[in-house]
C-alpha cells in the first residue's frame, strides 16, 4: 500500500473559490425598475405618435361624416373671435 503514496514534497494548497455575490432585494428591485422604465420609455416613443396619428385621421374622418373639415372649422372660429 505504501508503495502507492508518491511524496514528492509539501501539497500545493487548491484555490479557494470565492462565493457567487448574490444581490440584495433591494439590488434586485432596482434592477426590475430599471428594466421596466426602458421598456416604458421604448413602449412610449412608439406608441405616443401612433395615438397621435390615431386621432388625427379619427378627427378627420368624424368631421368628413358630419360634412365639414379641420380647415372650415378653423375659418369659422376666425370669423367668430374677428368679429
Amino acid at each position: 500500500m505504501s508503495s502507492e503514496i508518491h511524496e514528492v514534497g509539501s501539497l500545493e494548497q487548491a484555490a479557494v473559490v470565492a462565493p457567487a455575490y448574490k444581490r440584495s432585494w433591494r439590488e434586485k428591485r432596482w434592477e426590475r425598475r430599471h428594466r421596466r422604465r426602458m421598456a416604458e420609455e421604448a413602449i412610449g416613443w412608439v406608441l405616443v405618435p401612433i395615438i397621435l396619428i390615431l386621432a388625427f385621421w379619427g378627427l378627420k374622418a368624424l368631421l368628413n361624416a358630419l360634412g365639414t373639415s379641420p380647415s372650415a372649422l378653423i375659418q369659422g372660429v376666425k370669423a367668430v373671435l374677428g368679429s
